[in-house]
């Protein structure tokens, strides 16, 4: 497992999903699918979170 860092290159919005799915080695489709899932569930923090996320991790 390497260290979180955003993925430009299979990016959708910003790259956070596609970061994480490189980094813990997980399905980019299942990481996507989660997230959706987990944004309509608990909206208030998802994203901002995802937005932090964005903002603040590297570029690969």
């Amino acid at each position: 497992m390497s260290s979180f860092a955003l993925d430009k290159s299979n990016a959708r919005i910003m790259g956070v999903c596609s970061g994480l799915a490189r980094s813990t080695g997980i399905d980019l489709t299942l990481i996507r699918v989660v997230a959706v899932l987990v944004t309509l569930a608990v909206s208030g923090i998802t994203l901002p979170l995802y937005l932090i996320a964005g903002l603040v991790a590297p570029q690969r």
